[in-house]
């Protein structure tokens, strides 16, 4: 670490949106040579924090010193103008160009093709990138097209970089090649901040943490010499468990539903889900693994009636007197019609799980508005369901009538995670459950999940963290471009790299890893 000028100091910054105080006199510095994890729960004003030091937002006060001097940076080309450059977690590439094209797209003056190709190579074999310039950004997996954006901030030589859950969507084996390519940026003397929720993570790569709390700068650890649960701790600013019990249920599990021969093929004819085979117990939690994108999606939303399937799939619901029900070819409305207990938490909350202008109550209303025998719905129930998903998950929320696109990313899951527990169903699938959330809202769904298991509810999970698959799934499915790449019986946090090699198809096809 450096002992020089800061190559990047704030001091007093404050950002208020309306009534909200998103940073208030917030001040740190991060030198060059060093890696900063920015931690803080939802809502804590990490991502405001840095959108100012990358030119999206501007602070209502305070000021940025970069090198020593200060600096104003109203647009993200001032930020360029300052060698700062952000990495945001959602990819902004345009498909149908090349890596290259991708990489100079905006820049000014003449630009020259293979020149440019040549310095991106150089780029590459400097700090350990493995990307083709030529190659087209749809032909690309989620890893190549996020080194195509650290790639495009250093090619604008960029010395400060700003990495936003970068490891969101990366196997354990691309998560370490990116720290690796950190650490030579680092060898490099660049300066690097890494936003991201997952503290082992923080305690593989970080030189320090800084921690923010309801917008406040609460402390600066030098990450040796603190832990996952001092840092959580002043996150949240009470003490939180961070273990996941591998529960039991109340009663011997029985198999509830057996996916056979399932395949998908969307629109343009591509098979998202490709001939799946797998069943899952009450009970039980069944995780599923795999990259962003290998099929996850389509595989519960044709298992709860929302995607038409091909001839031969066949999702088998069997009843507690042992009838069987085939669910290929119904509708959410006749499953549920068929006496069949299904919750889906769906990866799309808003688009597909909530009504965005409507209000949580009637949010929850959704679940039961055909239920009753009389003309008039029942608000009733739904106001007291609302109440307590608000009160059991610490949902924050003016009221229980504020519309859901008014509450944060984080918030609005928790309300839909809520209402669907809430229906005692007998099979409960959820996709990113907890994604976008912090860690202590985390350990608060994994619980709910954990009591439904206890309940003898079947639960399927699909998750992006293998260290919460491996603690939290009684067995977990592989999934590597639509196909079952493998099955991990009883796992532990050994079977991390055997799952991450499945979710790349290494490790073999259909086959038993434990």
């Amino acid at each position: 670490m450096s002992n020089n000028i800061p190559a990047v100091e704030l001091v007093n910054i404050t950002k208020t949106f309306g009534r909200v105080h998103a940073n208030t006199n917030v001040s740190m510095k991060i030198h060059k040579g060093e890696i900063v994890a920015l931690l803080g729960e939802n809502g804590s004003g990490k991502t405001t924090l840095m959108n100012m030091l990358s030119g999206i937002y501007y602070p209502d006060s305070g000021a940025i010193f970069i090198d020593g001097k200060e600096a104003s940076i109203r647009s993200p080309k001032d930020a360029f103008s300052y060698k700062i450059g952000m990495v945001h977690q959602h990819f902004k590439l345009v498909d149908v160009l090349t890596a290259t094209e991708n990489i100079i797209l905006g820049l000014e003056g003449k630009l020259n093709l293979k020149e440019s190709e040549a310095k991106i190579t150089e780029i590459c074999e400097k700090y350990g990138f493995d990307v083709d310039p030529k190659k087209k950004i749809y032909d690309m997996t989620v890893s190549e097209k996020q080194t195509v954006e650290i790639v495009k901030v250093l090619y604008r030589g960029a010395d400060i970089l700003i990495l936003d859950e970068p490891t969101a969507v990366l196997t354990p084996q691309e998560t370490e090649k990116l720290f690796n390519v950190m650490r030579k940026m680092k060898e490099d003397n660049k300066a690097l901040i890494i936003i991201t929720h997952k503290l082992h993570e923080v305690e593989a790569i970080s030189d320090r943490v800084a921690i923010l709390r309801k917008g406040e700068y609460i402390a600066d650890l030098v990450t040796k010499d603190t832990n996952a649960q001092e840092m959580t701790d002043m996150m949240v600013g009470h003490a939180v468990k961070l273990n996941i019990e591998r529960v039991k249920p109340l009663s011997e599990p029985k198999t509830k539903l057996v996916v056979k021969n399932l395949t998908v093929v969307d629109s343009d004819g591509i098979k998202k889900v490709d001939d799946v085979n797998f069943e899952v117990k009450t009970g039980e939690i069944l995780g599923i693994a795999g990259i962003s994108g290998c099929g996850q999606k389509e595989l519960l939303e044709s298992i709860a009636g929302l995607q038409d399937t091909q001839s031969g799939s066949s999702v088998i619901y069997i009843n507690d007197d042992g009838t069987e029900d085939e669910l290929i070819g119904l509708n959410p409305y006749e499953i549920s019609r068929k006496g069949v207990s299904l919750s889906f938490v769906p990866e799309d909350r808003l688009g597909m799980g909530l009504v965005a202008n409507m209000d949580i109550s009637d949010n929850m209303m959704l679940r039961s508005f055909r239920q009753g025998s009389t003309p008039f719905t029942d608000r009733k129930s739904p106001y007291k369901l609302a109440k307590k998903v608000v009160s059991v998950l610490d949902v924050a929320t003016p009221s229980i009538e504020t519309p859901v696109r008014k509450l944060s990313g984080g918030n609005v899951q928790k309300v839909l995670v809520g209402r669907e527990i809430s229906n005692a169903p007998t099979v409960l699938m959820t996709a990113y459950a907890v994604r976008g959330l912090d860690i202590n809202s985390s350990y608060a769904i994994y619980d709910l999940i954990n009591e439904q298991k206890k309940k003898n509810v079947a639960v399927i999970f699909v998750g992006e963290d293998l260290d919460v698959l491996l603690e939290l799934c009684d067995r977990i499915l592989v999934l590597c471009d639509g196909k079952v790449s493998g099955v991990v019986e009883d796992p532990t946090p050994e079977d991390k790299n055997t799952v991450g090699l499945l979710m790349t198809k290494v490790g073999g096809n259909n086959s038993e890893s434990k």
